[in-house]
């Protein structure tokens, strides 16, 4: 049985199922396995590139009577190009009609960089570069205050097309900067949170003002070794204390380190395309962690973090942008 985390309210299932980066050949028939396996949580974007696909397994999975939709927990994102209030609708129904839905449970800013404007006519997703064709492509910013893009966020809500909203990537101080002008408060912080990135003062600045925290990259350096951001060596797995705590209580090593998001009361959106990791995911409610190796895991922090602007873009799109001090 998934368990569940309070989102002002309403219960979201605390796994999910993380669609990063998963192929155009494979989302489909994986979203449509996991909707079979017993997963009701899925975390989608409008960058990731997937969401027509992933609507193809959700549309099936409810013809098959595997589920309704009342059933399913789905989040999408709006993309950096998107964030001008004029935008922010036409983005989010563009992801809706994609994924053959008629509302989000929850719809999250997906990062506070605004970049400027791509029509959907001309490139879509837009990913991060403005010009693609260009001799040096870079990515371009746009000046648009984060409380313009969170007015537009909110009348999402007013008008039906998204229950919950939220943000991803913020930090403590942005945190508290958007809680003192929203008149709908966000319900969701989602951050990248994992043994070697506990984000612990981040965490108890959203828990303060009652918004709930979705962790993504919950296995750390998985998602990022065939990105070229991290290296296998650097895989928290292998850490003897998280080996340590699976032998005792007969599990994987990646189920120690989803059972510890989820025991910190967090919510955890692995990505997997393979069967037997999807169940193996979404089986942490047979055991738990005991006080000290929730403890020691967390001492495994480093202050790591894999996915940061202020590292990839300068590389990957021709310009420094740092998010995080």
């Amino acid at each position: 049985m998934n368990q569940a985390i309070n989102v002002t309210g309403q219960l979201m299932p605390a796994v999910g199922l993380g669609l990063w980066k998963l192929g155009l050949d494979e989302v489909a028939d994986t979203v449509y396995n996991a909707i079979k396996a017993g997963y009701r949580h899925l975390d989608s974007a409008a960058d990731y590139g997937n969401e027509k696909q992933v609507g193809e397994g959700i549309t099936r999975a409810i013809a098959d009577g595997l589920c309704c939709r009342e059933d399913l927990w789905i989040t999408s994102k709006l993309w950096n190009t998107f964030h001008r209030q004029e935008h922010v609708q036409a983005a989010c129904e563009k992801s809706l009609d994609d994924l053959g839905i008629d509302y989000f449970d929850l719809y999250l800013v997906h990062f506070p960089i605004a970049l400027k404007y791509v029509d959907f006519n001309d490139r879509y997703p837009p990913e991060w570069i403005f010009h693609p064709g260009d001799e040096h492509p870079v990515m371009e910013l746009d000046a648009v205050p984060l409380s313009e893009t969170w007015g537009a966020m909110e009348r999402l809500v007013e008008g039906q097309l998204a229950r919950k909203i939220g943000v991803c990537n913020y930090s403590a101080v942005l945190l508290h900067d958007l809680m003192s002008y929203a008149r709908i408060k966000p319900a969701m912080l989602q951050i990248e949170s994992h043994p070697y990135l506990t984000q612990e003062a981040l965490v108890r600045t959203a828990q303060s003002y009652n918004i709930a925290i979705t962790a993504f990259s919950p296995l750390g350096a998985l998602s990022y070794v065939s990105l070229d951001m991290a290296t296998a060596g650097d895989s928290v797995l292998a850490e003897p204390v998280v080996i340590k705590a699976a032998e005792r209580a007969g599990v994987t090593t990646a189920q120690v380190v989803l059972r510890w998001g989820v025991q910190r009361g967090t919510a955890v959106i692995p990505k997997t395309s393979k069967a037997e990791r999807l169940m193996e995911n979404l089986s942490l409610s047979d055991f738990s962690l005991t006080d000290d190796e929730m403890t020691s895991i967390s001492a495994l922090n480093q202050n790591r973090r894999f996915n940061d602007p202020g590292v990839f873009c300068e590389g990957a799109f021709g310009k420094f942008h740092s998010i995080y001090d």
